[in-house]
């Protein structure tokens, strides 16, 4: 784990409070006006890594980040954390997957195009590979 390594506090926000016990949302030590970083597996939407952010804020903690492990750089996510005023960085991203999978010849460069395109508006996509 990256905090132990770092030895540096660690945190766990919870998606909602505990319904027995002490009924923490946000289990962990942690000092209110603490600097604190969001780290995430996966970023598509960015909508759960920011309500993350808002528990923390409501808490008195000073989010000063996120970052991801991936994420597919979905224009909406960008938008979402610009307005949010949160800097963002990700390990890794769609477009790199994508081309390693051409350089690993998995999909052609042809599909590439397609590809993209989903991530522009996938909800609404109907490419065909």
């Amino acid at each position: 784990m990256a905090a132990d390594q770092l030895k540096l506090p660690y945190i766990y926000v919870r998606p909602k409070p505990k319904e027995h016990g002490l009924g923490n949302q946000i289990e962990g030590f942690y000092e209110k006006g603490q600097n604190t970083i969001l780290i995430e597996d996966l970023v598509s939407t960015g909508k759960s890594g920011l309500q993350v952010v808002d528990v923390l804020k409501a808490e008195g903690l000073n989010v000063t980040g996120m970052v991801s492990i991936f994420t597919y750089d979905f224009p909406v996510a960008s938008e979402a954390f610009k307005k949010a005023g949160l800097d963002f960085q990700s390990l890794t991203n769609y477009p790199v997957l994508i081309s390693l999978a051409i350089e690993k010849g998995i999909i052609s460069a042809d599909q590439e195009e397609i590809l993209l395109k989903w991530r522009d508006d996938p909800a609404n996509w109907k490419g065909v590979l």
